[in-house]
């Protein structure tokens, strides 16, 4: 079959973008069970990134599967399609020349690695948010994992599909036995260096 599709070669370069921008772009990936503090650690992280001057943006699981991932379900194929589609935007992201901060549970290795290769493992900070699930239950105010035992919700992470913890990322974050400041500091030390020229 013929490829109709070519991609256009735009004026400004992502090189031009960074040099205006003075920031290296970069993927921040936070991953953890749902109830694991991810959204609560990335925002203070993007809040602190931006305050301190570099240019950033925030994706989080339930912001996306509002608006471009609605029509996803949480199958093990959907859920690939879903982080495929963000790792897309992410590096879009990237090459407009943004600190791109993002949320998401991500339970499974081979969908994480997938993510590194598309905006190239060097761009691609990797920090698990690690939590006890019996703690994450405790959290869970929005009553998911209390539906998930009861079988109301099929294929919830650390229920009834598995999570796959990291097993060497950048950042390793125990949310129930540190105060969040230290978490973000934690994540600001890793990234500083590599988000200057």
């Amino acid at each position: 079959m013929e490829n109709h599709i070519h991609p256009t070669v735009f004026k400004v370069s992502s090189k031009q973008r960074k040099e205006r921008l003075k920031q290296s772009p970069k993927l921040i990936w936070f991953t953890g069970l749902s109830g694991s503090g991810k959204s609560t650690v990335a925002n203070a992280v993007e809040s602190q990134l931006f305050e301190d001057g570099y240019m950033t943006y925030l994706l989080d699981g339930d912001n996306i599967r509002s608006g471009l991932n609605k029509d996803l379900g949480f199958s093990k194929e959907d859920r690939i399609e879903n982080i495929r589609r963000i790792a897309e935007v992410a590096k879009l992201m990237m090459d407009a020349g943004l600190l791109v901060v993002s949320a998401f549970i991500s339970p499974f290795r081979d969908e994480r690695k997938m993510v590194a290769e598309l905006v190239g493992e060097e761009n691609f900070l990797e920090v698990f948010v690690d939590c006890p699930i019996e703690v994450c239950e405790q959290r869970d105010v929005k009553g998911l994992y209390a539906k998930a035992r009861k079988g109301i919700i099929k294929n919830f992470t650390g229920i009834d599909s598995p999570y796959e913890a990291p097993i060497n990322p950048a950042v390793h974050i125990h949310s129930d036995k540190e105060e969040l400041t230290s978490s973000v500091q934690k994540v600001i030390q890793t990234i500083s260096a590599n988000i200057c020229h």
